[in-house]
């Protein structure tokens, strides 16, 4: 070795320096528009990050196994008592976290992710609907990301409007199973797109009224990429350790 030190001992070294967790520092700001986000490492480990999109500092994050909902109204209290105004949160959408959102800041905007929502939509639809309906509205959501001005939001919910009447008895089409006496919808793929896209729709063009909210959470999932292309070259490490070099990681991207 280059160092003149063993294998062995190098990983005592660096698991005694990983293990020495770096002081974490919330930076006390006004008007903070967050991005919250999850990910998930290996599907046993997820780190949920809450993000000034502004300055680009990590404010808060928690290492969990999922995305719950007492977890995070916990988070968003501890941002509020240690200083940290916020003025809008933009996210996926997650149950948990809308409720918490709700719960703790009522009178914080909560922007939807315009990007995570066309994803969905599109996975729900498919790359190539089999119904015209589902060509219809895929062909809608896909113009959704290019909106900037009031007038392409008008133009653009009155086209799903009209999408919804001329199809609504489509969408609403029931299927019958005289065995079980169980009805459901028969269209439930597309049904579920619109129905998503109606309970979004009031918190998705916030970003127009304010040039400082984001209108996806694109920033963190590249920041996520680039920490899991880290991580990824250490693929030896425990669950602790990744957890200790996420902690690093965050704190030497703050600096």
């Amino acid at each position: 070795m280059e160092s003149g030190y063993s294998v062995r001992t190098l990983k005592r070294y660096f698991g005694q320096y990983l293990q020495d967790s770096p002081t974490w520092t919330v930076y006390p700001s006004e008007r903070v528009n967050l991005l919250i986000d999850g990910t998930y490492f290996n599907n046993d480990l997820c780190l949920v990050l809450y993000r000034d999109n502004t300055i680009k500092f990590t404010q808060l994050y928690r290492l969990t196994d999922g995305e719950w909902y007492e977890e995070m109204k916990e988070d968003l209290e501890n941002l509020l008592e240690l200083g940290v105004q916020i003025e809008s949160i933009t996210c996926d959408g997650h149950r948990s976290l809308l409720k918490a959102i709700k719960k703790v800041c009522k009178q914080v905007v909560t922007q939807r992710c315009l990007v995570h929502i066309q994803r969905m939509c599109r996975i729900w639809l498919t790359s190539s609907p089999k119904t015209i309906p589902g060509a219809e509205l895929k062909s809608i959501i896909s113009t959704l990301h290019q909106i900037k001005t009031y007038s392409q939001r008008d133009y653009w919910i009155v086209s799903l409007v009209k999408w919804h009447e001329k199809h609504k008895d489509f969408i609403n089409e029931k299927s019958f199973n005289p065995d079980t006496n169980r009805f459901w919808f028969k269209h439930k793929m597309v049904r579920r797109s619109f129905i998503s896209l109606k309970k979004a729709l009031p918190d998705m063009f916030h970003y127009l009224d304010n040039p400082k909210i984001p209108k996806s959470t694109n920033g963190l999932e590249s920041f996520f990429g680039h920490l899991k292309g880290n991580l990824a070259i250490h693929r030896g490490l425990s669950k602790e350790h990744r957890k200790d070099f996420i902690r690093w990681y965050l704190y030497f991207r703050n600096r």
